[in-house]
């Protein structure tokens, strides 16, 4: 399929739908930037470029992407950002910058936020985090709506946005360190998936669907869950270990993540230390613990201090 028609059908890009595209200057951006001026109009569409100044070819980036911006006639942020000695990962710095002041844009402009991701990058993250994480959170991979968040592209792959920008006559710039191997996702770029594809041509498309229909099912099972806790941020210990164990997990992590306001994976492997604690408190890492008291069940924040699965 046509990449614009592809993104068209999506409906994530509708005419004069205000957008923030975050625009690095590799290939998946300059496509999607490209396609969002096609489809959205150029009065809609504005580009945000972070130069992190953490390679050599920084400023080369930034002034292709400012060159981009001025041929398809759209409105560029360029923002300089140095990483601090204390960010710990460096992918995850970069990210939580980017992402935090595109929000701040699209806030400011009633816009969403519109990343590249395509479908390899999806099955890049699907299988990286099931190597990195237990549980079937792992499998859902990114959605193409999330919040503020839009994902147009993610059902095409990086062959199809090169083939896009070369004949739309675009340039793009390459990464160095894309290719990198001391960067976890890097490797599974580099290995998993083409080994994959080895195994067969349409694995990576099946990775994809797959996490496609398991974010469907995992919204039906969100509702049970929900369900479950009849609107309460609490439950009876008794009435946890009736559920089928599949659903008590899942009761106990959705319990958690509410309370700490982030993923919590480990919660839900917990249940059976929570069913056996009788009153008292475990920490359920993440910045949850769960206190009985009086056979019922609820979670609280983690106090400080206290981070290790711990009972008391």
């Amino acid at each position: 399929m046509d990449v614009l028609d592809g993104v068209r059908a999506t409906g994530l890009l509708p005419a004069g739908g205000p957008v923030v595209v975050l625009l690095s200057g590799g290939r998946d951006s300059v496509c999607l930037l490209d396609v969002a001026v096609r489809l959205a109009g150029p009065a809609a569409v504005s580009a945000l470029h972070v130069n992190y100044g953490l390679r050599e070819a920084s400023a080369g980036d930034e002034t292709h992407c400012r060159r981009l911006c001025e041929q398809l006639g759209v409105e560029i942020d360029v923002h300089a950002a140095r990483r601090p000695a204390d960010a710990g990962n460096l992918q995850a710095w970069a990210r939580d910058v980017r992402l935090g002041l595109a929000v701040q844009i699209a806030l400011a402009r009633g816009a969403h936020v519109a990343t590249g991701h395509t479908s390899t990058d999806q099955a890049e993250t699907v299988l990286y985090r099931l190597a990195a994480s237990p549980g079937r959170r792992a499998l859902l991979g990114m959605a193409d709506r999330d919040g503020l968040l839009v994902r147009p592209l993610l059902r095409m792959t990086r062959i199809q946005t090169a083939a896009h920008c070369t004949a739309r006559g675009l340039t793009w710039r390459e990464d160095a360190s894309n290719e990198d191997p001391a960067f976890a996702r890097n490797r599974a770029r580099a290995g998993l998936v083409p080994a994959l594809r080895e195994l067969h041509p349409s694995a990576e498309a099946n990775v994809v669907r797959t996490a496609e229909l398991l974010r469907e099912e995992a919204a039906v099972l969100d509702e049970v869950v929900a369900t479950a806790l009849a609107g309460r941020d609490q439950i009876e210990v008794a009435h946890l270990a009736a559920l089928p164990p599949a659903l008590a997990r899942l009761v106990v992590r959705r319990l958690a993540e509410d309370t700490a306001g982030r993923l919590c994976a480990r919660a839900a492997g917990r249940l059976a230390d929570i069913l056996s604690l009788g009153d008292g408190a475990l920490d359920l890492g993440d910045g949850a613990r769960a206190v009985v008291s009086d056979g019922v069940l609820h979670v609280e924040p983690t106090p400080p201090g206290r981070s290790a699965p711990t009972a008391v």
